[in-house]
């Protein structure tokens, strides 16, 4: 059963943005789908397995962003 986590990542003001974030959190390993809400900062994550925190701030640092 696929298990969805919502963090909040600053720093994000366009569609660019989005799309960073978005294809730095898809390539951690059980994530099956990424949904990004840019007024509010949302990012929603669909997943296989529980997701490790780490990974998605390292992923969304990576994007050049902050987990709030």
């Amino acid at each position: 059963m696929s298990q969805t986590s919502t963090y909040t990542v600053t720093g994000m003001t366009c569609g660019h943005c989005v799309a960073s974030v978005t294809e730095e959190v898809q390539e951690i390993p059980g994530v099956e789908d990424v949904a990004v809400d840019l007024p509010t900062g949302a990012v929603t994550i669909t997943s296989a397995e529980p997701l490790d925190d780490a990974a998605v701030k390292a992923a969304v640092e990576e994007a050049g962003y902050q987990l709030a």
